[in-house]
Order: C-alpha cells, then structure tokens, then sequence
C-alpha cells in the first residue's frame, strides 16, 4: 500500500466526519519490522490500513489508537525489541500516533445579513459551516452578493438533513421568532455542544416561556446561549458575527484545554452578549 491510498482514505473520513488515528514508526533502531515514516490508520471501528510492524507492536498501536480517538489527544509509544518485552528483533521502536481531527462544525439557521457575516468569519476561522435557509419560499440569501445557502428547507427538517455530534456547534438567527424558538426546540433533541440563539434579554424570557409550555424542564433553557457573542459592545452585522465567532472559538478551546469536549450542552447561560445583538438586521 503507498502512502496516496492512505491520505485519500484520511480525507474521506474527515469529509464524513469519522474518527480516525494515525499512527506512524518515527524512530527506529536495530533490527525492527518497520522503518522510520511506516504508517497504520486506524478507525474507530478498529478498521486498519497500512501497519507499523505486527504482533505485539501492531496491538499495542491499535489498542493506543483508539484511546487516542478517544480523548483526541496524540501520544507516542515506545517499544524495546527485546525477549525481555515478548519480542525477539532486537532493536528499539518508537511509534508515534495523532487523531485524526474534523475541523469544527458550526450548523447556522438563518441566512440573512448575520447568518452571512458569520459564515464567512466563521469559515475564516476554521469552522466547517453549513449555512441553512430555514424559508424555502424565499429569503434574502437570493440577493446579489449573498452567500448561497448550503441547505435550503422548512425550519423542522433542519437537524433531520444534517448529522449532529457533540462536538457541533449550532447558531440560530432566523427572520422571525417562531421558527427561532421552533429551531431551537429541534436543536435541543441533539447532542449538540453550543446552542447559540440571537436576540435580546426579552426573546430570552419568551424562550423560557416557549420552552416551559412544551414541557421542557428548565436544564434544556439552560444549554441555550441567548444572546449570543462576547460583549464587545458590537453593532454591524461584521462586528456582531466577530463577537460570536470570539465565543465560538473560547467555547472550543476551553472544552479541548479541559477534556470536556465530549459533555453534551454547554451548562449554564453564559454572560449575556451585547443587547445591539436584538435590533441587528439579520
């Protein structure tokens, strides 16, 4: 197998966003099975292309693997070839093994004005957005110089067309509060990590009226970031989706820092976002 047929395999997961590890012999002395730059992928489904050596030292890579998928965090193994550690090549190895990343999965419903500026920083930023338009009959993606939408269709099909793990981030900026609160709702029945909804102090209590009256207990109202953005006293469209992207990225970073990017919600209502977020066009 040459290394194209393993790169390709790679992109495919990552476009179908399916956990992976790769694990690679970086130093090598004596007489081991494999040499420096030897690579094995493996899948979560401990699937395997390629090898590091087999045997003991295929196991044990396979078996770190998955941790590594796991906890997302790479490690390295070292193995002495030696009778003393069940192996006979004599010699020395060192494999090292990285998780194979999906770029982080921003879902925005609503493709006005901020559903627009957002997809862009948020693209900037490294984000794989999908920007939905929840309003079949028409919105204003449609106009010169709007973004087209990746996915058009009715505000209730919305989480039922795209895949939501616990890693994906989902921004809801719609036209008008019904479909607001009703995309809410739906995005509350995933495991999504960050629900971010844009409004102000007053759509916040309507959405906790909203939620109650549909029996929903009050640690559902609670996942939900209303209004979104850090208060960067921002005002434009530009300068609203910076504030939002801003908490995006703290929201990422803060979960991959404290090994809590595979909890479900995103606890308690943050600090609320600047109140020009309710009066910005979407």
């Amino acid at each position: 197998m040459d290394d194209l047929t393993l790169y390709e395999e790679i992109i495919r997961l990552k476009k179908e966003r399916q956990p992976a590890a790769l694990a690679m012999v970086v130093e090598s002395e004596g007489s081991s099975p494999r040499k420096a730059g030897a690579k094995m992928l493996v899948t979560l489904d401990g699937c395997l292309l390629g090898t590091v050596g087999g045997g003991k030292i295929e196991a044990d890579s396979i078996t770190a693997a998955l941790e590594v998928i796991a906890n997302g965090q790479p490690r390295t193994l070292p193995f002495s070839l030696t009778e003393e550690h069940g192996l006979v090549c004599g010699g020395r190895l060192l494999v090292y093994i990285e998780p194979i990343l999906q770029a982080p999965q921003l879902v925005t419903v609503g493709a006005g004005h901020i559903g627009q500026t957002l997809t862009k920083a948020a693209r900037e930023a490294g984000f794989q957005v999908t920007l939905v338009d929840p309003h079949p009959e028409g919105s204003d993606y449609r106009n010169h110089g709007f973004i087209p939408a990746d996915l058009v269709c009715p505000a209730q099909e919305v989480f039922t067309q795209l895949p939501i793990d616990r890693n994906s981030f989902i921004l809801i900026a719609t036209r008008n509060h019904h479909d607001d609160f009703l995309v809410t709702r739906n995005a509350l029945a995933t495991e999504a990590g960050y629900i971010g909804l844009l409004g102000s102090q007053r759509k916040k209590t309507a959405l906790r009226e909203n939620l109650e009256q549909v029996g929903l207990p009050p640690e559902a109202f609670a996942r939900v970031i209303c209004p979104v953005g850090l208060d960067l006293g921002a005002e434009t469209p530009e300068e609203i989706a910076v504030s939002i992207v801003a908490q995006l990225i703290q929201r990422r970073r803060n979960h991959a820092a404290s090994g809590r990017s595979d909890s479900p919600g995103c606890g308690m209502l943050a600090t609320d976002g600047p109140a020009q977020v309710a009066a910005a066009p979407r």
